[in-house]
């Protein structure tokens, strides 16, 4: 799995998990929801300030954005 797609996945699943949708990060955030999207669909690859940022929306650390899930490991 590469990096871009496990932010993405992250991303989704902690919007999700606090009742967000695309949208309502966006206005928090300032990015724009068609952004977020291609985030979440692996499309973008997003900087260290990006990921603050977003983290910052949506309440988390920005390290929750990186890490590795147990079932299904970053091959290198």
């Amino acid at each position: 799995m590469d990096m871009r797609k496990l932010v993405g996945r992250n991303f989704a699943r902690l919007r999700r998990d606090r009742g967000l949708t695309q949208e309502q990060v966006a206005e928090r955030s300032g990015f724009s929801q068609q952004y977020l999207s291609n985030l979440e669909r692996g499309w973008r690859n997003p900087t260290v300030i990006t990921l603050y940022e977003l983290s910052l929306a949506l309440g988390v650390s920005h390290v929750d954005l990186v890490r590795p899930d147990l079932e299904d490991p970053i091959e290198h």
